[in-house]
């Protein structure tokens, strides 16, 4: 009887909840649902068999498709055997910080339990990437795509291409992220990667002598005469990449949320954490397939020919496999300057629509008063109270076990200091958990000075900042003169070249808790970053949503956790969402139950 009764309750309900959820999810912007299952499988990319993080069994994981203002929930289940956060990089969380999925910002989630992200894609467009944030996870896959389109209301720069195309490139080692792990905590480096992989796969067998048979390859299946928008993400751990695809130009249209003034490339170096978007018009005659590669840059070639990912475009009417050489890297052994002149080159279209109707170029950042200025420099990993730390300003930042945004809003002291130096400091490095202290609504300038001897690719969570300069050399006032105050790329990573200095301004608009740390995860793990804190003086909802319903405690806020809120707290905010939200679990449970 009672399951009679249960039946009957679940089928007016199910046509109940899909009435008021058209009617709720009509009004405002859309919601998209996604649910995220994090799982170890076993994948032999590069003929070794290996255990990688996987989302909902695929590696790497699908890509987050939607649209400028969409609000975005997913729902995340750990089934590692380790603490889990997942970090939508590049996604400003505009009010959101507690949604960012770094520890500065969220407690971890658990083995065995879920969490539900909730967020809006708020003002933007573009590519970006998610990826596992805590104990070096990413160098074990668990990343995949985030496509931001735009409305159609909003034109985009170009002919809308036929078709869009995903690529992760990214260096890899037949060990998993426990074991790199365990190597840098011993005070060891990583050493030379095992490959290169393009969408999770190994290099197609392009020499035999060099890549032995059996490995899997990616494949990309095109029609000629079409022209595709390809966007392309570097996840990999610590190496720099040159991306081309033989006898194919490379149109850049797009740099992680930003139309660019579009340029033809035969190769583009991509940097760690960084991606882009390109047009690619198939015109060749299709006599045979064609070679896709990422190789190392900035190495010897000779020791790093295993080092190279290999992928193959396919026409529909291709007449034959490709063969022969991969088409060259560029010869620039002796020429420092080439990389960063084709940085340069990449600017700002300031007359394109972005997210919204005006110009990109109507936000004019040049003419815009500094009002805060640090320079940041940092060095070679280094010995900081007998450990191997990497540091930037001469601080070892040090993640506290109560997340920095969760102590202020329990106003906890102790958990750490709003003192990190606008300039490097001159006695020994120390481990700290030193942050910057930004003005809201202020206009900051940041300088990184690299005085390591590798690239590295610099993010700032929150933001875009405007790209204005890099030169080789010690940054000084005088330096400024050179900059870019009209189309410098707005972007949220840059890259800062060994000896080298990269500038960029940003406009602190964003309340919350925002990291900055170098992308080359070896150096990230080891200390090098630290957090932006963004405060109204005035608090209030308009500039920060509330933390979220479903917030996890963990540290000094650890006895505030309940075992059950997990498995049914969401962060959607306002009644009508929150109750549509409520409404489509329903519906999605009582549909699987009665399949």
């Amino acid at each position: 009887m009672a399951s009679f009764s249960c039946s009957i309750w679940c089928s007016q309900m199910t046509l109940i909840c899909i009435f008021l959820f058209m009617r709720l999810s009509s009004a405002g912007d859309p919601f998209k649902f996604l649910n995220f299952e994090v799982s170890y499988i076993d994948a032999s990319p590069l003929g070794v068999s290996q255990q990688v993080i996987a989302i909902n069994g695929k590696f790497p994981g699908p890509t987050l498709n939607v649209t400028t203002n969409d609000n975005v929930v997913v729902n995340v289940r750990n089934k590692l055997d380790e603490e889990l956060l997942l970090h939508w990089s590049g996604v400003q969380q505009k009010k959101t910080s507690w949604q960012d999925g770094l520890p500065g910002t969220n407690c971890p989630i658990p083995p065995k339990w879920n969490w539900t992200y909730q967020f809006q894609v708020k003002d933007q467009i573009g590519s970006f990437f998610y990826f596992p944030s805590l104990n070096f996870q990413r160098a074990s896959g668990g990343f995949g795509g985030i496509t931001i389109n735009n409305r159609d209301e909003i034109p985009i720069p170009f002919n809308f291409p036929d078709g869009d195309i995903t690529i992760m490139i990214g260096d890899w080692y037949t060990r998993n992220h426990t074991s790199l792990r365990s190597t840098l905590l011993a005070g060891k480096d990583l050493g030379k990667p095992d490959g290169v992989l393009i969408n999770g796969k190994g290099p197609y067998r392009y020499n035999d002598t060099i890549v032995p048979d059996g490995i899997d390859y990616e494949t990309i299946t095109v029609h000629p005469g079409k022209t595709y928008r390809i966007r392309v993400s570097n996840v990999g751990i610590s190496t720099s990449l040159n991306f081309r695809i033989q006898n194919h130009n490379l149109l850049l249209a797009e740099a992680e949320g930003s139309y660019t003034v579009q340029q033809n490339y035969t190769s583009l170096d991509i940097h760690v954490g960084q991606s882009y978007s390109f047009l690619v018009t198939m015109d060749q005659n299709a006599s045979s397939d064609y070679y896709i590669v990422a190789s190392a840059r900035f190495v010897n070639q000779s020791q790093w020919q295993r080092v190279t990912g290999v992928g193959i475009l396919t026409y529909t009417n291709s007449k034959g496999k490709a063969h022969g050489p991969l088409p060259a890297p560029p010869q620039d052994e002796f020429d420092k300057t080439y990389s960063m002149n084709q940085a340069r080159s990449i600017r700002w279209n300031v007359t394109a629509s972005g997210a919204r109707p005006n110009p990109q170029g109507s936000f004019r950042y040049g003419s815009i008063n500094v009002t805060e200025i640090y320079v940041i420099q940092n060095k070679p990993p280094t010995t900081v109270d007998g450990k191997r730390r990497t540091t930037l300003n001469g601080v070892s930042f040090v993640n506290p076990k109560t997340p920095i945004r969760l102590a202020d809003q329990y106003k906890l002291k102790g958990v750490y200091k709003l003192d990190f130096p606008t300039a490097p400091l001159t006695g020994p490095p120390k481990m700290e958990t030193s942050v910057i202290n930004g003005t809201f609504r202020g206009f900051m300038e940041v300088i990184f000075q690299n005085n390591d001897t590798k690239v590295h690719t610099y993010h700032m969570s929150g933001y875009a900042f405007f790209v204005v300069g890099m030169d080789y050399g010690v940054w000084s006032n005088n330096s400024r003169g050179t900059y870019n105050k009209w189309d410098g790329i707005a972007r949220t990573t840059t890259q800062v070249f060994p000896g080298a200095w990269t500038a960029i301004l940003v406009s602190l608009d964003n309340v919350g808790i925002w990291n900055l740390r170098t992308e080359n995860l070896d150096s990230w793990y080891l200390g090098q970053e630290t957090y932006i804190k963004v405060v109204n003086p005035e608090p209030t909802n308009k500039t920060e949503l509330p933390i979220p319903d479903n917030a996890l405690f963990c540290g000094q806020l650890n006895k505030l956790q309940k075992p059950q809120d997990i498995s049914y707290a969401t962060s959607i905010k306002g009644n009508a969402s929150k109750f549509s939200y409520m409404l489509l679990l329903l519906v999605s449970t009582i549909f699987a139950v009665f399949q």
